[in-house]
């Protein structure tokens, strides 16, 4: 069936604002997540308000450092190692076409944004080597398709979300060295039907409060060389004072029993017994 021509253009007229809204939502990416953050280097010297909008205008390459392009959307943003600070804008979220996010070895603080999860093409996720702080966003396991979680070096706290062992995509997941707490979840630490780890220890380790296979259990750590020290001079010391204490006692009794020869025998049983 053909369409009248006036049919066609207001169809035509329809579908442009969808694309351009596109456009507008990486622009509004870009522009928010510059502002968050500080570049002291001067890395992101071509990320000005004027160059947003036209950010992927040449196809799969794009001028703007650490962007690449993939049907006129922003496809993979990429800035590692580039002595940024400040913090990650949530408004990151409106590059919804985005499959990779490498913020990592940077300065960056704050808390990782929930608003992530709304990234549901979002396959790789490294923002290691940073100073980010507060909880691991439960609502990661949103993104179905991510491959890559590397979060370690940071400041992290709080538990692992349990959800992010239904990320069945999931084939590289390092959290260690934060400050993590409780057990690691059992879906992130078994493969299903076998008795081989789904990550190995190094994944988890340089967290203090965390336990749980693959870590060895927390009753086998033992005692660091300090704390073991510290617990024998303790012993000791509280040793002698007791000793000294009961010795105090007895001379206090025998002056007492030489001053009264009357009285023998009404207080011995205060006398320490060696």
């Amino acid at each position: 069936m053909a369409f009248p021509p006036a049919a066609l253009v207001a169809l035509h007229l329809l579908l442009l604002p969808s694309r351009s809204f596109s456009f507008s939502e990486d622009e509004a990416c870009l522009s928010n997540l510059h502002r968050s953050m500080e570049d002291p280097t001067n890395s992101l010297h071509n990320w000005t308000s004027s160059t947003f909008s036209s950010s992927c205008n040449n196809g799969q390459l794009s001028f703007l450092q650490g962007i690449t392009c993939n049907n006129g959307r922003i496809y993979k943003l990429s800035l590692p190692n580039l002595s940024l600070s400040g913090s990650i804008s949530p408004f990151i979220s409106n590059c919804t076409n985005l499959q990779s996010l490498d913020l990592s070895s940077n300065s960056l603080t704050g808390p990782i944004p929930p608003e992530l999860s709304l990234l549901l093409n979002l396959a790789i996720l490294n923002l290691s080597s940073n100073l980010l702080s507060g909880f691991i966003p439960p609502q990661l396991a949103l993104c179905a398709y991510l491959n890559v979680i590397d979060l370690h070096s940071n400041l992290l706290t709080g538990p692992i979300p349990d959800q992010l062992g239904l990320l069945v995509r999931l084939s590289a997941f390092d959290v260690s060295n934060n400050r993590l707490q409780g057990p690691i979840p059992s879906l992130l630490s078994n493969r299903s039907g076998t008795a081989l780890p789904r990550f190995n220890a190094s994944s988890f380790t340089g967290n203090r409060g965390l336990y749980g296979f693959p870590l060895p259990p927390l009753r086998n750590r033992g005692l660091s060389v300090l704390a073991i020290v510290g617990i024998g001079l303790g012993s000791g010391l509280l040793s002698l004072v007791l000793s000294f204490t009961a010795v105090c006692i007895w001379l206090r009794v025998t002056e007492k029993e030489n001053m009264m020869p009357g009285e023998d025998g009404k207080i011995s049983h205060l006398m320490p017994d060696y």
